[in-house]
């Protein structure tokens, strides 16, 4: 079994877990890394529920991104923020249609095609200043079966998103 977890990233001048709406979680938050311009990124131990990223977004007044590690071969993302509005997609599309089960929704069913959340995630980082490019971030939108680990995707997703790593 792989990696189980989430990811919570944000921009803010101080500790993302101080915002009320993380205060059920807050605890079992840990950092993980600061990114350039003030971005953190927080993971939690478990596929658990971080309350509702539309209200932590405009609590923060700032985007920001959820990735659920399931398994260690794919990735739930939820991103919101205070203009654009909440918006769900899949990394490693295939190995998620191999959780959800044969009876259960699809891959279809839950998250927004490749090429809409391509467009949502470019609408989402204009929102925090940076203007990215649709094609990287639809070309690994669009792997079905991916060579890396869901954690790798998740973090090659935050490059593509400009949300760059300090130096160093």
């Amino acid at each position: 079994m792989g990696y189980w977890g989430c990811y919570l990233v944000g921009r803010s001048g101080e500790p993302l877990i101080g915002h009320p709406a993380l205060r059920d979680a807050r605890e079992l938050l840990t950092l993980r890394e600061y990114r350039a311009d003030g971005w953190q990124v927080w993971s939690h131990p478990a596929e658990a529920s971080l309350g509702s990223m539309a209200a932590l977004a405009r609590a923060a007044r700032a985007p920001v991104l959820l990735g659920v590690v399931m398994d260690g071969t794919c990735v739930v993302v939820e991103a919101a923020a205070p203009h654009s509005g909440s918006w769900y997609a899949c990394l490693g599309r295939a190995p998620m249609a191999e959780h959800l089960g044969p009876d259960g929704p699809t891959p279809e069913d839950l998250f927004l095609p490749p090429e809409e959340a391509a467009a949502r995630a470019v609408r989402w980082a204009a929102e925090t200043g940076r203007g990215v490019l649709e094609g990287p971030l639809l070309e690994l939108l669009r792997i079905e079966r991916p060579a890396w680990s869901g954690e790798e995707l998740f973090f090659a997703f935050l490059d593509r998103l400009g949300i760059e790593r300090l130096p160093g």
